[in-house]
């Protein structure tokens, strides 16, 4: 689960740093602020709240630059995450919290925009690199395999 709170964005391992970032989840804006690229998670901090996110790269199953305009109206790296983030959970008194694992697999899909689109290509390889150091057990492949 992500909870979204006031925190302090990572301060090692920063790969890409990038300010005045549009967050959109699931075509819900929840404003503009800095996207930091770190190797230990992804985080974004809203400009005018503070208040933000982090994903562990495990929980990241895919990123790419989308630049379809039928897609998406702009530019943006896009990022689909392994679970459901809901952030009028994070700020309600969550009285259904009994209700918050029903079993089923969901999926946020997160876009950001940053207001400099030629950043894109830098952030997509950032998120690459520090994906690659959070390989998924899942994934490995057996000697046997490869033949």
């Amino acid at each position: 689960m992500v909870v979204i709170t006031s925190f302090s964005p990572p301060t090692e391992g920063i790969r890409h740093q990038q300010p005045a970032t549009l967050a959109v989840m699931n075509k819900k804006e929840l404003g503009k602020g800095t996207i930091f690229i770190a190797e230990s998670q992804l985080s974004w901090v809203d400009s005018t709240s503070g208040c933000g996110f982090s994903l562990e790269y495990p929980h990241i199953s895919l990123h790419a630059v989308s630049r379809d305009p039928n897609s998406f109206p702009r530019e943006c790296l896009f990022v689909m995450v392994d679970t459901n983030i809901d952030f009028s959970d994070a700020r309600a008194n969550h009285e259904n919290e009994d209700d918050e694992d029903d079993g089923e697999d969901e999926l946020t899909e997160l876009r950001f925009v940053p207001d400099d689109p030629t950043a894109l290509d830098s952030m997509f390889q950032a998120m690459s690199e520090c994906q690659t150091l959070h390989p998924d057990p899942d994934d490995s492949v057996s000697e046997g395999e490869l033949l």
